[in-house]
């Protein structure tokens, strides 16, 4: 009996001993996997962060691409000041910035320090400046996608006007030359007719000029074409225009201009140039000029015509001694 008494309480004592234990280690399980558990969390959070940044970042590198595929249009415009229209068009409608100015290569940046500056650099020269108020951080990489879409295109207006000047200008007078003034020409007679308005067509002649070209050489002779010219055209208005057509001949139109304003101006011109002295390669010369007039509708009614009857005025100029204006 007291050996089966001694062997229940040791096998109730192991028992007892053995749940213990296992209890202890199930805790222990328990709280290790909980423990595995806060990391695999805190693991797998840290790991979506990166994702997350990389979503973002793709993203935000889409909306860049859409935004440069969107405004590469404005690279086609050849008119400078259509690609600024367009340009600001879209920072209202991407960016939504302050107010943009374009500037002159002179100005004072000091002034606009606080806004976002973009210089127009043009085969090394900077020809003007972008500024721009309000540009927020987060926008400044779309600001830049389209600053440089604008630049691109600004600059292909600017080389295209440039190569549309070698063939529109005259390079000795730097006016229109000939071609170019006939057609501006017939389009201000067109819009004389439509709107049913006088014009009048100047044509000058450099009085004597083969006597200054042989007695000077051509360089004083081109000077003088160009000191003449220059005259003019501080004596017409801005919405005159002139063309060398041809030699010494000056051409002249003077929009809404009847025959007698045509009179006084040709008359206002003829005596500014009588009274300048011209100082051409160390030489002081006195130049005259002989001036013929014609006008819409009232001599003719197409341009050839008018420039007929305006060349048999200056005829009549020169006939008359020279230093004149005939109508």
């Amino acid at each position: 009996m007291l050996h089966l008494a001694v062997l229940i309480l040791l096998t109730v004592s192991l028992a007892v001993f053995l749940k213990r234990m296992l209890a202890k280690f199930f805790k222990e399980r328990k709280a290790n996997y909980e423990r595995l558990n806060l990391e695999y969390e805190k693991r797998l959070q840290e790991n979506l962060r990166p994702r997350k940044g990389n979503s973002d970042l793709e993203n935000s590198v889409e909306e860049i691409i859409a935004l440069y595929d969107m405004t590469k249009d404005i690279r086609r415009i050849l008119d400078e000041d259509e690609i600024f229209k367009l340009f600001k068009d879209y920072l209202e409608k991407y960016i939504k910035v302050g107010e943009v100015r374009l500037l002159n290569a002179d100005t004072d940046l000091l002034q606009h320090k606080r806004h976002t500056t973009l210089p127009l650099v043009i085969d090394k020269e900077t020809i003007g400046y972008v500024v721009a108020s309000d540009v927020r951080e987060e926008q400044k990489d779309k600001f830049n996608i389209l600053a440089q879409q604008f630049l691109a295109g600004f600059r292909g207006a600017h080389l295209f006007k440039k190569v549309q000047d070698l063939t529109t200008i005259d390079s000795l007078t730097q006016i229109s030359n000939r071609r170019h003034f006939l057609g501006r020409f017939n389009e201000e007679l067109e819009r004389s007719k439509k709107f049913k308005l006088k014009m009048s067509f100047l044509m000058a002649d450099i009085d004597n000029f083969k006597d200054f070209n042989d007695n000077y050489g051509h360089l004083v002779g081109d000077a003088i074409i160009r000191e003449v010219t220059g005259a003019i055209k501080e004596n017409i208005r801005l919405i005159d225009f002139m063309g060398r057509y041809g030699g010494e001949e000056l051409s002249i139109v003077l929009a809404e201009t009847d025959k007698e304003h045509a009179r006084f101006t040709a008359e206002r011109i003829r005596q500014v140039i009588e009274c300048r002295h011209l100082s051409v390669y160390d030489e002081e010369l006195k130049v005259t000029i002989s001036i013929g007039i014609s006008t819409f509708p009232d001599d003719a009614r197409d341009a050839l015509a008018l420039i007929d009857k305006a060349d048999q005025a200056l005829y009549q100029a020169k006939q008359a001694g020279r230093n004149k204006v005939c109508v």
